[in-house]
C-alpha cells in the first residue's frame, strides 16, 4: 500500500496544487466555530499526539518506516493523520503528523530519534558563534516542502469530516532543543544563554521566530484549518525570563502569521499552548490568539477570570487520566467540561497522550465530552 518511488512522490507533488484549490467542503466546523466564540451543539475535542504510538496501526506502520521518513513523506504522514479520525467518529479535529523539530533540521541541524530516548541533536549549539552555523534563511518550500504536501493530501483525503489542524514549536521551546541537544528536565544549559548571552539569545530567537512565521504561513496556504504553536518549554521560565524573551516572539508569530495570510484571504484562527505559564495568562491572552491551550495544572476557573471572555479556552485533562476505569473517567470528564463550560471552549487534554494508554479510554474520554 506504501511502495514509495521517486515516479510515484513526483506524480503525487504535481497534482498537490491542483488538490489545494478544490478542496472539499468542511462537514463538521465545530472546532472553528468554537474557536472564533460562535455558538456549538456540541463541544468540540480533540487529543493532543492523537496520531501518534497508542495505537496499534501506527505501531505497525512504524516498524516499517524510520520517524522522520514518515513525516516527510507525505502519504504516509497523511496515512498516520487520518488513523485515528478513522478509529474515532467523535474527533472534531485531526492534526498533521509531523514533529516541531522539522524546523532545526531545515536549518541545517542533525536531528535523530532514537527508540526510548526521543529526539536527540548530536550537534547542539554550544556557544554563539555556532549560530553562523545555522542555515538561515530557511526556504520553506524548499526545506519543509513536504509539510505543505502533507497537508494538502491529507486536507483533501479528509473530505471534509473535520478541519485539519496545522502546528509548529515555538522559539524558546526550539532554542531549548537546540542548546541542550535533546529534551531536558532542567533546560540549564538554554537558559545559560539567557543569563550569560542575551543578545545573542534574542539573534537566535529572532532568526527562529521568521521561520516559524514564513512556516505557519505557508501551512495556512497548504490547507491548514488552524494553526497551533507549542511552547512546550514555558515551565522552565519564570515570569521575567519568560515576559523578556518567550512572549515577544510568540506575539510576532501570531501578528505576523495572521497579516501574511489575510493578504491570501485567508482568515485561520490560531492557538497558543504554552506549557507550564501559569504565571503568563493574563499576559499571553494580549497576544492576538483566537485559543489558549492550558495545561491541566490550571484551574479553569482561574484561567478564564485571567484571559476575559473573548478568547476560547482549550485542555485540560491530565493525561494521565485515560489510566483511570471508565465510571472514573467519566467523572473527571464531566468535571473538566463543567468548569469550562460549554461556550468558548475546546475539551482535550492539558499535553500529549501517553503512548501506553488503551485506546478504548480514548474513545470513553471522546464520547463523553460530545455527551456532556
Amino acid at each position: 500500500m506504501f511502495r514509495l518511488s521517486i515516479i510515484g512522490i513526483g506524480l503525487v507533488t504535481s497534482l498537490l496544487c491542483i488538490m489545494a484549490s478544490k478542496f472539499p467542503a468542511l462537514k463538521n466546523d465545530r472546532l472553528l466555530r468554537a474557536a472564533k466564540g460562535e455558538v456549538v451543539d456540541k463541544i468540540p475535542v480533540w487529543i493532543m499526539r492523537q496520531a501518534g504510538r497508542y495505537l496499534p496501526e501506527f505501531r505497525e506502520l512504524r516498524s516499517k518506516y524510520d520517524f522522520f521518513t514518515i513525516c516527510e513523506t507525505p502519504e504516509l504522514a497523511a496515512e498516520v493523520t487520518l488513523q485515528p479520525i478513522r478509529r474515532f467518529d467523535d474527533l472534531d479535529a485531526a492534526i498533521i503528523f509531523s514533529d516541531i523539530l522539522v524546523i532545526p533540521k531545515a536549518l541545517g541541524m542533525k536531528v535523530e530519534m532514537k527508540p526510548g530516548v526521543g529526539p536527540v541533536l548530536p550537534d547542539p549549539l554550544v556557544k554563539p558563534e555556532d549560530i553562523k552555523k545555522l542555515q538561515y534563511p530557511v526556504n520553506i518550500k524548499e526545506s519543509l516542502g513536504y509539510v505543505m504536501d502533507a497537508l494538502t493530501l491529507t486536507r483533501n483525503k479528509l473530505e471534509g469530516k473535520v478541519p485539519l489542524i496545522g502546528f509548529s514549536g515555538a522559539p524558546w521551546t526550539l532554542m531549548g532543543y537546540m542548546i541542550e541537544g535533546g529534551g531536558s528536565k532542567t533546560m540549564s544549559k538554554a537558559k545559560h544563554w539567557l543569563y550569560q548571552y542575551p543578545t545573542e539569545s534574542q539573534q537566535l530567537l529572532n532568526i527562529l521566530t521568521d521561520t516559524v512565521i514564513d512556516y505557519l504561513t505557508e501551512q495556512g496556504k497548504a490547507g491548514a484549518q488552524l494553526l497551533q504553536v507549542f511552547e512546550s518549554n514555558a515551565e522552565y521560565l519564570g515570569p521575567e525570563l519568560f515576559i523578556k524573551f518567550a512572549l515577544p516572539c510568540i506575539a510576532r508569530i501570531c501578528q505576523s502569521v495572521k497579516e501574511k495570510l489575510k493578504q491570501e484571504n485567508l482568515d485561520i484562527p490560531m492557538t497558543i499552548f504554552a506549557k507550564g505559564a501559569h504565571y503568563a495568562l493574563e499576559e499571553l491572552a494580549k497576544t492576538g490568539y483566537d485559543v489558549m491551550g492550558i495545561d491541566w495544572t490550571v484551574d479553569p476557573i482561574l484561567a478564564r477570570q485571567a484571559v476575559g471572555p473573548n478568547i476560547t479556552l482549550q485542555g485540560n485533562l491530565d493525561p494521565c487520566a485515560l489510566y483511570a476505569k471508565d465510571g472514573d473517567l467519566i467523572g473527571l470528564t464531566n468535571k473538566m467540561v463543567n468548569k469550562f463550560g460549554k461556550s468558548r471552549y475546546i475539551a482535550n487534554l492539558g499535553h500529549g497522550i501517553y503512548p501506553d494508554v488503551d485506546p478504548e479510554h480514548v474513545r470513553t474520554f471522546l464520547k463523553e465530552v460530545h455527551n456532556h
